[in-house]
């Protein structure tokens, strides 16, 4: 026979528990939670500077890299909302890592220097030499290795 269940009790939704640090909550609707919003101008400034470094202007990026600035910032987000909530609540919880540090903090800062490296991001300054510049330079290393 089932045991009588008070109708005041409160049932727990089945699932996985929310999460308190407030990244997937930037997933999924786009906005910072409101003990969070300060990291807001944090990423305007990251965006602008993404679109800075690789053209003066928006107008001057492809559609793909304009896609591939908005994932960047949306992967950062939900990176400093968990960064945030560890620096708030600890490393561990009781004896374990905190949930919010396992494979997905692993797996979003991964796609983001993976988009990073997609974008270019880190080769300002890097030129491509040419077959004939390329003879130059070892022809000038070899006379400093060898000076007659």
């Amino acid at each position: 026979m089932a045991k009588n269940r008070s109708k005041l009790e409160k049932r727990l939704p089945r699932g996985r528990p929310v999460a308190r640090h407030g990244g997937y909550s930037y997933l999924s609707r786009g906005t910072m939670p409101e003990n969070r919003a300060y990291l807001t101008s944090y990423l305007s400034a990251v965006r602008e500077g993404l679109v800075k470094d690789l053209g003066p202007t928006e107008q001057d990026l492809s559609t793909a890299q304009i896609v591939l600035i908005d994932r960047c910032v949306t992967l950062l987000g939900t990176i400093r909302c968990i960064e945030e909530y560890v620096k708030e609540e600890g490393v561990f919880k009781g004896d374990e890592l905190q949930p919010s540090l396992g494979t997905n903090y692993i797996s979003f800062t991964g796609s983001l220097q993976r988009i990073l490296a997609l974008l270019g991001i880190g080769r300002k300054g890097e030129q491509l030499l040419t077959p004939l510049e390329l003879a130059a330079e070892i022809d000038k290393e070899k006379v400093r290795e060898n000076p007659e």
